[in-house]
């Protein structure tokens, strides 16, 4: 069985970790320059280093839908820029899954393969795609729905150890970011974590360093571009999160739930 998932970033890659660790191959696609902040559990890093190691799965980047089967084949997955997700009229995938988290559907169709599943807001199961899996925390994390759409984005983050909106780092304008701190570092209150060109982008809360863009990246206004962790356990930042593999659970049940062997 083959996967394509849209998207390679945190959440893409937890769904893409349990559907491998459960036999199936799987191929992610990516746009050139990725701006996912938990790279140290992205997949989608493997575009700017060739190679991304997930805990213990590794991504190879594929320079084509050709090559991508060469490295499933291998026992890897398959990182391929492929921002529109041309490869799949190629790859002809069993299922379809879209993770860009876009908030909205930016053309996944529900005739796209056997199974397409849509993750969050932004899609309705039997409409555009046959299951959506729920990514706001809470009950229903993680939940498949088969008819109906995930809850609305509300524009709040999640809580984590009563933090909302304090723990993500965005920028303040147009610019190119510069990080000071890595990910894993420990950071305080009012600390100087980054630049956007010469403006100093300070910190709301202390905790661990879980996420950041990379350097050189072009931001805009109000970009998400940081996330600190106000539990402070750094080791969480170098593996999958707890939502990650909660979505990515739902996605493997209406993989199987839904598959019809050709």
């Amino acid at each position: 069985m083959l996967a394509v998932i849209k998207g390679a970033g945190d959440i893409a890659s937890g769904i893409a970790y349990r559907l491998f660790k459960a036999k199936i191959s799987v191929v992610m696609t990516e746009i050139s320059a990725p701006t996912a902040i938990r790279r140290t559990v992205c997949f989608s890093n493997a575009v700017y280093d060739k190679e991304a190691l997930v805990e213990d799965v590794k991504a190879v980047l594929a320079s084509d839908a050709e090559h991508a089967l060469e490295i499933v084949n291998e026992g890897n997955i398959a990182v391929i820029v492929d921002e529109k997700a041309q490869c799949i009229k190629e790859l002809k995938p069993d299922f379809v899954i879209d993770a860009i988290l876009a908030k909205k559907n930016l053309g996944t169709e529900i005739n796209d393969a056997s199974v397409v599943i849509g993750i969050g807001p932004g899609f309705t199961a039997k409409v555009d795609c046959h299951a959506v899996v729920e990514t706001m925390r809470g009950h229903t994390l993680g939940r498949v729905y088969y008819e109906g759409s995930a809850i609305e984005n509300t524009g709040v983050p999640g809580n984590i150890d009563g933090y909302t909106n304090e723990r993500i780092i965005r920028s303040p304008e147009y610019g190119v970011f510069n990080p000071i701190y890595n990910i894993g570092d420990m950071v305080e209150k009012g600390e100087v974590v980054a630049c956007v060109d010469s403006t100093p982008v300070v910190c709301n809360v202390s905790g661990v360093l879980r996420g950041i863009l990379p350097k050189g990246t072009l931001v805009t206004p109000n970009m998400k571009s940081g996330d600190i962790d106000p539990r402070g356990i750094v080791e969480h930042c170098y593996t999958i999160s707890d939502k990650a593999l909660s979505v990515g659970g739902g996605v493997l049940e209406a993989c199987l739930n839904l598959y019809k062997e050709r």
